[in-house]
């Protein structure tokens, strides 16, 4: 069954952010939601290798950065493969974006999903059946 909802790396990151209280409402908001709903949502291998990084970055543990992708892991988790980069290179020469947002896109669509929670690609927009959603605006 496919999600209806894909989360990018900033709405997790935001999930746990002390210093952007706005921003970390809305994504608690949509990351409980998740959770009460976890076949409704959709994330990435790639996604969770960003959130690592930056949440160890910023400062957290390594070890809650490992329960908290252990958590996310129940929601539906797009591998990364060599079909979904042919995807992903693709949706980057059609609509002109990077390769990470394009990846993740790619993801989205391999997911099933109609909307994409993001703050990195343009709200509104229809990029061939995903939407982009910024929650934050």
């Amino acid at each position: 069954m496919p999600a209806e909802h894909f989360l990018d790396t900033n709405i997790l990151l935001y999930g746990y952010d002390l210093d952007a209280p706005v921003k970390r409402d809305v994504a608690e908001a949509l990351i409980e939601r998740a959770f009460k709903q976890p076949q409704d949502t959709a994330i990435s291998v790639q996604v969770l290798q960003e959130f690592h990084v930056n949440f160890v970055r910023s400062g957290h543990p390594a070890a809650e950065a490992l329960i908290l992708i252990e958590d996310f892991s129940s929601w539906t988790v797009i591998d990364n493969t060599l079909a979904l980069f042919g995807l992903g290179l693709s949706l980057q020469a059609r609509w002109q974006i990077s390769l990470w947002d394009a990846m993740i896109l790619a993801a989205a669509h391999a997911s099933g999903a109609r909307q994409l929670f993001t703050e990195d690609l343009n709200h509104g927009q229809d990029y061939g059946g995903v939407r982009v959603v910024n929650p934050f605006l």
